[in-house]
């Protein structure tokens, strides 16, 4: 990506030199070209929230910058892009959405994020720390950036202007008005499950922290799977893999207390919420909540069962990389004779994938729109 101060070589995580997606957009570019050309003097404390893949940060390296990521797999690739660059180690400050925010912030570059709900939770923590002379400036490609963002904006910092689209991209300018009354954050939320979702479930909370999927409501690809669970008994090492709010494993714990149920996704927001689901239903099993690239660090055939609602989007793209990736983590994470359960819409195809990796895909279960698949783990 060539910045005003320079070129900087990017990659997103896990690298491959198959990707054929870049770890930076019009967007990053446009915003850095706005605060090279307008002088926008970086000192004190700069803090850049969404930040995908690092490329606004490695470029920002020499004013010490502060990232704030929901992304796992975005701070991976932060890290190895600053590292690529020349960065020295600390010179980028890196937090998760869950972190403590800083106390003063005197620049703030937001990465506009697909979820406003998160965008919504992170201006209002970082609000109290922004001052009448903090610089605020956004970014986003013009199909992320819409009348409800530049509403958002005003509602928590101040009164806020965009620019004109260059390649695709804009720019959000925000005033910070510190006498505005900002409304409480609704963040965490949490709701009862309906009573139709069958069996322990019906009428258990739910926690979802901002940006999780369907933080509002039970998806209906979920719901079908809670529908065609499989049973298990005994001590079974279960994974919820791309846990989301967590709903899933804490169903099989219910079901089976005995079991013990890792929790794993990408997000902090997500696994933060699978903890608090998990904890508001006062299951009594045994249960572990890890951040990170779906199975990496599960020792090879050391699960029993797997359940799996993979995502087919990374951020405004279509893609099939991130079920590929945690379908072979699956098949390498489970004992022979293991079962990865997956739900998905129909005309993904995941059966074929699934037979191409385990040799088998059996349809368990199936509607209109989801289908719930089957895979063994073959000796």
């Amino acid at each position: 990506m060539t910045t005003p101060w320079g070129e900087v070589t990017l990659a997103r995580h896990p690298e491959d030199p198959r990707e054929t997606l870049r770890a930076w957009d019009a967007s990053d570019a446009y915003l850095l070209r706005h605060l090279a050309e307008q002088d926008v003097p970086l000192t004190g404390t700069v803090v850049v929230l969404g930040d995908r893949w690092g490329a606004l940060v490695t470029a920002l390296a020499a004013h010490r910058p502060t990232q704030i990521t929901d992304s796992w797999l975005g701070q991976e690739a932060t890290r190895a892009n600053l590292a690529r660059a020349g960065v020295e180690t600390g010179a980028v400050r890196l937090l998760t959405t869950q972190d403590p925010v800083p106390e003063r912030i005197d620049v703030l570059v937001v990465r506009v994020p697909k979820s406003l709900a998160l965008l919504e939770d992170q201006l209002l923590r970082l609000a109290p720390a922004v001052h009448a002379d903090t610089v605020v400036v956004g970014t986003g490609m013009v199909k992320e950036i819409h009348t409800s963002t530049l509403r958002l904006f005003e509602r928590i910092l101040g009164p806020t202007r965009t620019s004109l689209a260059e390649q695709k991209a804009r720019l959000v300018f925000c005033t910070p008005d510190p006498s505005l009354r900002r409304p409480a954050n609704p963040w965490p939320y949490a709701y009862d499950l309906p009573d139709d979702v069958g069996g322990a479930l019906s009428g258990r909370p739910v926690v979802n922290h901002a940006g999780v999927f369907c933080a509002d409501r039970l998806d209906i690809g979920t719901r079908f799977l809670l529908k065609h669970l499989p049973t298990t008994s005994g001590t079974r090492r279960v994974v919820d893999l791309g846990c989301g709010n967590g709903i899933v494993g804490t169903a099989v714990a219910l079901a089976n207390p005995e079991a013990e149920v890792l929790f794993t996704d990408e997000s902090f927001q997500a696994v933060a919420s699978a903890e608090a689901t998990y904890k508001a239903n006062g299951v009594p099993g045994h249960a572990e909540f890890r951040v990170g690239d779906g199975l990496a660090g599960v020792a090879d055939g050391s699960v029993d069962v797997v359940l799996n609602n993979p995502p087919f989007h990374s951020h405004q793209a279509t893609t099939d990389a991130t079920a590929w990736r945690m379908f072979a983590g699956a098949r390498r994470a489970l004992r022979p004779g293991g079962e990865l359960w997956v739900v998905g819409n129909r005309h993904l195809g995941y059966h074929l994938k699934l037979k191409r990796l385990f040799g088998n895909s059996e349809l368990v279960a199936g509607d209109r729109k989801f289908v719930v698949l089957k895979a063994v783990r073959q000796g």
